[in-house]
This record gives C-alpha cells, structure tokens and sequence, in this order.
C-alpha cells in the first residue's frame, strides 16, 4: 500500500472518528429541560441559598439560629418538602444556625459538612438533628461532582484548617448549560488561592465571606472573572460588611453587584443561556 493510500485511509479514519465522538458525547451530555432557580435568601448577616431545578432542591447554609423558622416556613411556602442535598460550609452559626431546623422539618437524602469538629451549642444541636433523623453526614471529596436535577455540582475545595473555620468552607461549582454559579462559603485569600488553578471561571459569584476585605483578591477576581456578583450582608452590621476595597476590586472589573441587605431575596433564575435577576424584599 502506497502512501497516498494511507493518506486516504487516515482521512476516512478521522472522519469518522469524529463522528463517533459526537455522537458519544451527544449520548453522555445532561439534557437542560426547564429553568434552574437560584435563591440567595435574605437572612440578614448569614448566608442561605437555596437552589432547586426539575423538581430537585438543594440548600446551602441556613442563616443564624434564630433564621431556622423562617426558613422552614418560607421553603414550606414554595412547596418544598425535601432536600437532595444539604450542605453546611462551615461551622459557624451564621452558616449552620438554622440546619437543626431544617434537618428536623424536612426530608433530607445527603448532608454534607466539612471535617472540622466544634464544641458550640449551634454545632451540637446540627450533629443531634442528624442523629434522631438516624442520618450521617458525609465529608465531600475535592472533584467529586453531584448531580442536581439536570445541574452538575462540583466540589472545589473543602479545608481542615481548623485554626480558622472559614478556611474549611467547602466551595462549589454549579454548571447549567452554558450558566456557571460559584459558592465560596466564606473562604478567604487562602483558600482563593488555593483553588485558582482550578475550573472557577464562571458567571456568577456568591462573595466570601460578606464581602470581606479578607476574600476576593485581584487574582482570584480575575479569574473567576464572574458578569455578576452576590453578596450575602446584614444592614446593619458590626463588620463593616461589605468592605469598601471589596466592592471597588467588582466595580473595577465591571462586575455587576447585587446586595440582600439592599435588594433582600435574590433570585437568579437560568434557561443554560439567559440569566434573569429578581429580588423580593420580604420572604
């Protein structure tokens, strides 16, 4: 055989190898049918999000304590009755405050928490709720990838350094479509740096830690390099929340910013293409 039989052969070859890999992964894609609704719910200084696409719902974080009730009734009032997967950044009560609350009111299939053990009344009552409802909770690995209904959820980063809890805030992507979310918990320049050689270029970032100066560097702004922001603030608050030097780092990088202490709940709902952003001043 010559080589302008090869040639030809490789041609042919290619051409329908290429064919095949389409088809495969036309076979293997995830289907978007429908929107996918995000809720960044207002529940003062803490952080709650809810998200629920194809009859599926997922929550990150359940405010302060004092927020479960609230929380409770107002997830009641949208019809939902479990949760897929429940998720505690890190063990700070204005991120797990309500999670006993909702452990307790809801059926709940997977929770997951970061390995770092606290000896606080809040931390206690979350590990009590999950012990009556005869449940454990599940250390998430890095890269381990949870489905969503038709959204695929990735675990960034989970840390042990336990000498600060933000630092164990377990970040996560979320991809629907062409839509991509990040969730940083309350992550700080550590952790951001950390993580910036990993997938996190997306549309949408919840700000770590309430728009500390701590979180949100150049680089790690940069890289994400989100079209909008969500910050996840008390008014008031004895933090300074939002940092000044935070919202100038969005506002130089033409990042749009939307506030729960200025906006209440922020719902951003997606079609995998379009993004939409409504808020609700009262839940």
């Amino acid at each position: 055989m010559g080589k302008k039989e090869i040639s030809i052969l490789i041609v042919i070859f290619s051409i329908f190898w290429g064919l095949y890999s389409n088809e495969l992964n036309n076979t293997y894609s995830t289907p978007i049918d429908g929107e996918l609704e995000v809720y960044f719910v207002d529940v003062g200084q803490a952080d709650a999000i809810l998200i629920k696409n194809d009859n599926e719902s997922m929550l990150i974080d359940a405010g302060n304590n004092e927020d479960g009730e609230l929380l409770v009734n107002y997830f009641k009032s949208l019809n939902i009755n479990s949760f897929k997967y429940l998720v505690g950044t890190h063990p700070h009560e204005d991120h797990i405050g309500g999670l006993d609350d909702i452990i307790n009111n809801f059926s709940i299939d997977n929770i997951y928490l970061p390995d770092a053990i606290t000896t606080t009344k809040t931390f206690t009552e979350v590990l009590d709720a999950i012990e009556n409802k005869n449940m454990m909770f599940e250390v998430p690995k890095i890269g381990e990838k949870i489905i969503l209904g038709n959204a695929v959820i990735e675990i960034i980063y989970t840390g042990t350094d336990t000498s600060d809890l933000n630092n164990t805030s377990i970040v996560l992507r979320l991809d629907y479509g062409e839509t991509s979310f990040l969730f940083t918990g309350d992550a700080t320049d550590k952790t951001e740096k950390l993580i910036l050689n990993n997938n996190i270029d997306v549309d949408i970032l919840k700000v770590g830690h309430h728009g500390s100066k701590y979180s949100t560097t150049d680089s790690f702004l940069t890289r994400t390099s989100p079209k909008y922001a969500v910050i996840s603030v008390g008014n008031p608050n004895s933090y300074g929340h939002p940092n000044n030097e935070t919202l100038t780092k969005l506002s130089n990088q033409g990042v749009q910013v939307h506030r729960t202490d200025e906006e209440g709940t922020i719902l951003i709902t997606t079609d995998g293409n379009n993004i939409n952003i409504t808020n609700f001043l009262n839940i």
